[in-house]
Parts: structure tokens; sequence; C-alpha cells
């Protein structure tokens, strides 16, 4: 049984949202470019994956005005209105302070809310994001809205992002559906016209909340730099990277076990399979003595606002700090120096 879908008032607008789990940890999800919150528990995917978080969190989660369920307006919405609906939905769900998730281009809203709200965030997880859409081009943008024009409502997209999936007739279904009811094709030509103007590279540098970027290697529709650009910005971030092409959220199931780890100390759920690439590199300012045992980043003093606190790893075969031997969660790392990007691959 999905979730009731209510309303918050975001100045004149109304922001469709629904709040579920009963986890200690309140969580904001802010979605991709487009959404609809009803359609995320119709398909067995994404409704596992929504409540995979409800395991461990209190979840608040919105359509961006102008999409799915939430008032249309006249006007294409500037960045900082849409990143504002956030916080009109924590104001309506009743969080005074929460941890904010934001996926693909929902990830440089949840910056943007971080570094203008930081005393209502406790943290902040992005997963496939980018500060600026350099992995754009005008030629990709052009191909994109001749298949909004031609296409939009279909799901043929589902290659660009999910790659993996392309054959999965009853997933491109899906994706054909939650266009649909996600925005109209002028819509969502407006959105992706305001996201390709995104760049919040200059605020980066003022998040000072503890930060998780998660992003794939091979990810097709965001380029993989992207995120190693975010976490190496923003400081003290800690980079994920997870093997594979599909910029889909719910493809992969890791993802959620990182989130509970990195925001409880822990995890509750079964195990998964761990990411084939357990490459680590350390910060060089990490502070060894703040990693306590079954620690949560945020479980530290809200005062470390630096993040040099981390999650005290979890025992998994092979996966070794470089620096003292203790062991590391899967894939987890500092973000490395800037214009250090080589990866050291572990056997």
């Amino acid at each position: 049984m999905q979730p009731e879908t209510r309303y918050a008032k975001s100045g004149d607008v109304h922001i469709a949202y629904q709040v579920f789990g009963k986890g200690p940890v309140n969580l904001v999800l802010v979605p991709a470019f487009v959404s609809n919150i009803e359609l995320y528990w119709e398909h067995p995917d994404t409704a596992r994956w929504m409540l995979r978080l409800a395991n461990f969190a209190r979840v608040a989660t919105f359509d961006k005005r102008g999409t799915g369920l939430s008032d249309r307006v006249s006007e294409s919405p500037s960045f900082d209105l849409r990143m504002d609906d956030a916080r009109a939905v924590m104001d309506a769900a009743g969080m005074e302070r929460a941890a904010i998730l934001g996926i693909s281009e929902g990830g440089s809203m949840a910056a943007l809310f971080a570094a203008t709200y930081p005393q209502r965030c406790q943290g902040l997880v992005i997963y496939g994001g980018f500060a600026r859409p350099s992995w754009t081009t005008v030629e990709g943008l052009e191909g994109f809205f001749r298949y909004v024009e031609k296409s939009w409502g279909s799901g043929h997209n589902l290659s660009a992002f999910a790659p993996s999936r392309k054959n999965d007739r009853a997933l491109q279904q899906f994706w054909g559906r939650f266009e649909r009811l996600s925005a109209s094709p002028a819509a969502v030509t407006a959105v992706v016209r305001m996201l390709s103007q995104i760049d919040i590279s200059d605020i980066l540098s003022s998040i000072h909340v503890p930060t998780l970027v998660i992003h794939c290697t091979g990810d097709t529709l965001v380029n993989v730099e992207c995120g190693r650009f975010l976490a190496e910005q923003i400081p003290g971030a800690r980079l994920l990277e997870l093997p594979g092409s599909d910029h889909l959220f719910f493809i992969h199931e890791q993802i959620g076990d990182a989130i509970e780890e990195f925001l409880t100390g822990s995890i509750t759920a079964r195990k998964r399979p761990r990411p084939c690439d357990r490459s680590i590199h350390r910060h060089p300012g990490l502070n060894r003595e703040s990693r306590g045992a079954g620690r949560s980043p945020l479980a530290q003093s809200p005062r470390k606002s630096s993040f040099t606190g981390a999650t005290q790893p979890r025992s998994v075969p092979g996966a070794r700090d470089q620096d003292d031997g203790r062991r590391l969660p899967r894939r987890l790392r500092r973000a490395s120096p800037r214009g250090s990007m080589r990866l050291r691959n572990r056997g």
C-alpha cells in the first residue's frame, strides 16, 4: 500500500509530497528532473528501493513544481525556487532537520539546499549528480528535444538511462508511463533547458555537512568525473564509485546499504554482494582519531561540521585502509586532492 499523497505550500504553488517509513533518521529524497511520486510504488524495482530507505529512515519525497502531481507553473521555475520546494516539504512534514538525498539533477538541488540551509541539513547524499552540465552538448540537447517532440511517453529513451535494461519490455512500458505522468512535452523541455544552465560550482566549498557522493564508474548519462568533481570540491566529502553504466537509481540495490551505513553507522538489511571494484583512496586530511567504532558521521556533535569523522567500516573482505590496514566499507573513500584522480585497484 502506497503512502498518502499530500500537498505543501511553497509560495503560491502546491507541492505534492509523501512521507513513509518510521526509522530514526529524517531523510528528504529530492528526485531527478521529472517525477511522479505515486508511480514509484507501481513498479517492483522502484517500490523495493523506496522501502529500503524506509527500513532506516522517515522519508519525505515530492514532485518539484511543474512536474508530477504538483502544480503546473506558467513560467519555467528558477533553480532556487525548485530548491526551496524541499524546505516547504520539510515544514509540512514536521522535519526541522533532515539528511538530504539528491538524485541526478536533484543532487545539484540538494547541494544548494545544504549550502543555503545548513542548520536544517544533517547530511548530504548525492547519487549521479553534477555541479554543472559539462556532460551535455548542443547536439545531445537537440537530440533529446527531438525525442521529446516525437516520442515522449514511449519509454524508448530507457536505453540512455539504463543501458543494461534496454531490452526489458516491462520496464520500458513503465518508463513510458513515467514520462507521460511526470511531465508534458512542453514542461520537460522547459525543465531540461533550465537544467542545462545549472552551475553550482562556486557554492560547493561552502557546504559543511557530512557528505557522501555516489556515482557509477560507467554512467553513460552523467560521466563519473562529475561525481569526482563534487567530492573534490565539497569539504570532507566521501566518494563511493559503483560498477555499472545505469544512471537510474533503482537499478542499484547497493545504494541503499551505502546510505544506511553513512547515516546510521550500520546496515540492518541482509548483506548485498559488494561492488567488484574495491579500490580505496583516503583524503590526506582525514582525522583518524575521530573515526569511532560504529559511529555514523551524523552521530557526531553538530559543531563538527567539517566532517572529520567517518563511519567505522564494516568487515568487507579485502577492502582495507591504505594507511593503517583498517577495513573500509566497499568502495567508500575520501575524495583525493584536486588533480589526483587515479584510483588504486586492489586485488
